[in-house]
């Protein structure tokens, strides 16, 4: 049976209860303005609530929260008495579709198995990632790491350049022989360039870059540029050759914490994941084999470099 609006309602009310099938995913009500003595607080919405069976298999309110907690931030928005009939609807049918697979023995194909060995597994990694990691990454560790990896670093120089790339050094000379004598970059850009992505409405222009985020050969070249100077020798890289005009230099302004936000969480994360991955090969027996199937041996660690 499907779910509509006021069935739901009627079933969220089960033997008297509070709709808290609905309002565990609303917003808490605003405090009342009046002064009338304070209405006892709702029970807090119990998980294991029965909210369906499909063939005696229970779906309950975690499962719904589950589900819900899943959902793209533009599906949270729909209002819950909308939004919790449809996630009901999907479950039941889950469960429909997989109590036919399992009497078809399905879960006994050994793809199959595998895929769902390959889940549970996968599950359980992430589920000892955040448990682990969740703790490390606060408001505390996030300035720290702000501090170390941005604050108290040198500021970097960055440049703002255009350029033009085509398949031949030839060509690139060419271009350059044109600019010299007048030729205007944006349009040869439009024109011949094959990055497309800087080439048309853009004449070119890469923006602002550090010397980090450019290929080391274009790198070196631009950057011993000068500003509103263009590169008389082509620049070659594995994508042809570049012809590069620098426009202007400047020293990279350090970003706040603020904006950087997002950015160092993702880092600090990251960080702490690869150590919780290394400690934790660091404690099992790890054998590598062949395709004959013969123990492939330990490398044998690097030497120190000898000193001088």
């Amino acid at each position: 049976m499907r779910l509509s609006r006021s069935t739901f309602a009627l079933a969220a009310l089960l033997a008297g209860t509070s709709v808290a099938a609905s309002t565990a995913f609303a917003a808490p009500a605003p405090a009342p303005v009046a002064t009338a003595p304070a209405a006892a607080p709702a029970p807090a919405a119990n998980p294991d609530m029965l909210i369906a069976t499909v063939n005696g298999s229970k779906i309950t309110l975690g499962d719904v929260q589950r589900a819900a907690g899943n959902l793209p931030p533009q599906a949270r928005q729909i209002q819950p008495s909308v939004l919790i009939p449809l996630i009901v609807n999907q479950l039941v049918d889950q469960k429909a579709v997989q109590i036919a697979a399992d009497k078809e023995g399905l879960s006994r194909k050994p793809d199959v198995k595998a895929a769902m060995d390959a889940a549970a597994a996968n599950a359980l990694q992430n589920a000892y990632l955040e448990e682990k990691v969740g703790p490390l990454v606060t408001d505390s560790t996030l300035h720290d790491f702000y501090q170390t990896h941005y604050a108290n670093k040198k500021p970097e120089e960055e440049i703002h350049a255009r350029h033009i790339l085509v398949d031949s050094e030839a060509q690139a000379k060419d271009i350059i022989a044109q600019l010299n004598k007048g030729a205007d970059f944006g349009k040869l850009a439009a024109q011949l360039s094959k990055d497309k992505g800087s080439a048309g409405a853009n004449g070119g222009d890469l923006g602002w870059f550090k010397k980090a985020d450019m290929l080391p050969a274009f790198s070196a070249a631009a950057f011993a540029m000068k500003p509103n100077t263009i590169s008389q020798t082509p620049v070659h890289t594995q994508y042809g050759w570049h012809v590069i005009q620098v426009l202007a230099t400047r020293t990279a302004p350090i970003p706040t914490f603020d904006q950087v936000h997002d950015q160092v969480r993702q880092e600090l994360i990251r960080d702490k994941v690869r150590d919780i991955v290394q400690n934790a090969e660091s404690q099992v027996k790890v054998v590598h084999y062949d395709a004959q199937g013969k123990v492939i041996p330990d490398a044998a660690p690097a030497a120190a470099p000898a000193k001088k």
